[in-house]
């Protein structure tokens, strides 16, 4: 993780940064992150997230909301496709799934209003 403390300026280069693989239990595939800040006090955070093509993290919600600006790529959600410079936020509770088209990786900035949690419905 980049940076973790509330009040300190944050500065990264993404682009030298390595994308870290994080297991999907229920695609039984990585998804790749580079984790960019997140507030120990908020639990407010901000990543670049990496679907490969094919990947759809399936039906779910969580106990925060979260915005996706789509960055490469299509972003291939429950409420549509989104290409880059696509903005598309999810209130606290929504129930969705998000993930890639067949044909591309999709690369996102992943944004969360407070400390993140998933559940698979």
């Amino acid at each position: 993780m980049a940076a973790d403390k509330a009040g300190e300026v944050v500065k990264i280069n993404v682009e030298a940064m390595e994308w870290e693989a994080e297991f999907n239990p229920p695609t039984g595939k990585n998804l790749f992150k580079k984790s960019l800040f997140k507030d120990p006090g908020t639990g407010v955070g901000v990543t670049i997230t990496k679907y490969p093509a094919g990947f759809i993290n399936p039906k779910h919600d969580h106990p925060c909301a979260h915005g996706m600006y789509v960055l490469k790529g299509i972003l291939h959600t429950s409420e549509g496709d989104f290409p880059p410079g696509s903005f598309v936020w999810f209130p606290e509770g929504s129930v969705m799934w998000h993930g890639a088209t067949a044909e591309q990786d999709v690369e996102i900035v992943f944004i969360t209003n407070k400390k993140f949690a998933i559940n698979y419905l």
